[in-house]
């Protein structure tokens, strides 16, 4: 077999839109020599089992379950902490479980979104943001009562404090309310803030964890919680065509993600805030505080044409389609000035011409049909 195409350098090294357009390693694919073939679904392969371990003892939980995607963790997790309806389920309104995968939270729980946006503009709290949109079950009849509320960690690269979490995990418990994460790049909170996944997931009852975004896996999340639950989840799992045969194939190469690439965030995270420094120094109006890996560029407010910012991107040679500039391991030194330049000349184009219209945020394609 030729392994060149895994050892040259990889086709994301110019592209910003997301962290999961990482491709797989030279040591992913060797991992498949070495991976059990057993059937997933009757429970039977080694190396998935190994992979569901693995991160089910990094969070602390007792035990996970390796899905295709973190929408479909998600959209499990939520069906398997709700029970009867009516119900509720309280998030804010910029997470992915209620923006990014496609009204399942409505159409797969039979639940009424309550979406929030966070009063300090950043992550919920519990006093100012879930306790006045809080509805009990205290048998008015014509509200649906909130028994699950779902957070998530990072949010647009924001990290959720902790204390935060554990106020509104306390107040789940003493309401009977169940309490799921949204944890995709909970990777990236833990290696910045230097507290534990462990500890973060320790206050939630499920908490759902991506492969592919910012580890670099070519597919995958794991979904844990306590054996009953995941006992569950594998059974809605199922239900939604999520039955995996021969995946000790793709959980292979998760693990080697999760070996090789946990290192590397930290340096993601650093390119990140050099970008946001940039934008400091050039005024450019950023939507959120850079903490993590993305850098949220607030086009309208900036006056950037979007269709602008496509052409100097294009012009470049890097993939900068909307305001959200994505930091992953992959990136090269080149697209990394890049992007620098990019930034620059497009800020001092919107200076000459201010745009009045607002912000393309189609992240991954520069049609704009």
């Amino acid at each position: 077999m030729d392994y060149s195409v895994f050892t040259a350098q990889s086709p994301a090294h110019n592209d910003f839109r997301s962290d999961t357009f990482t491709t797989p390693t030279l040591s992913m694919v060797q991992a498949l020599s070495s991976t059990s073939l057993g059937d997933a679904v009757y429970y039977e392969d080694d190396t998935t089992k190994l992979l569901e371990a693995k991160v089910a003892k990094f969070t602390g939980k007792e035990a996970g379950l390796f899905c295709v995607s973190g929408t479909l963790t998600n959209q499990i997790a939520m069906r398997t902490n709700l029970l009867q309806p009516p119900y509720s389920i309280l998030c804010d309104s910029r997470a992915h479980v209620y923006v990014h995968e496609a009204g399942g939270l409505s159409t797969l729980t039979q639940a009424m979104p309550m979406p929030i946006y966070p009063k300090n503009d950043k992550y919920l709290t519990l006093e100012a943001d879930i306790i006045p949109n809080f509805t009990p079950d205290d048998g008015e009849i014509h509200g649906a009562p909130t028994k699950l509320i779902c957070l998530e960690n990072t949010l647009h690269g924001m990290i959720y404090p902790l204390e935060e979490i554990k106020k509104i995990s306390k107040f789940c418990k003493e309401n009977d309310v169940r309490l799921h994460l949204d944890g995709a790049r909970i990777w990236n909170a833990s290696v910045e803030t230097g507290i534990s996944i462990e500890k973060y997931c320790s206050y939630f009852d499920s908490v759902s964890l991506c492969l592919s975004k910012t580890l670099g896996a070519p597919i995958g999340s794991v979904l844990v919680g306590d054996k009953k639950f995941i006992n569950k989840a594998n059974h809605f799992k199922k239900q939604n065509g999520g039955g995996i045969r021969q995946s000790g194939l793709i959980a292979s190469m998760a693990i080697v993600a999760i070996d090789e690439n946990l290192s590397k965030l930290k340096q993601t995270h650093e390119w990140a805030k050099e970008i946001g420094k940039v934008c400091e120094e050039y005024n450019i109006i950023l939507e959120h505080p850079v903490e993590t890996n993305f850098v949220f560029v607030d086009l309208q407010a900036s006056k950037i044409n979007p269709d602008k910012l496509i052409e100097i991107s294009d012009k470049y040679k890097v993939k900068i389609y909307s305001g959200r500039i994505s930091l992953h391991y992959q990136l090269s030194k080149e697209s990394l000035e890049s992007c620098r330049k990019v930034l620059i000349e497009v800020i001092e184009e919107a200076r000459k011409n201010p745009y009045e219209g607002k912000g393309n945020m189609k992240f991954y394609t520069s049609e704009n049909n």
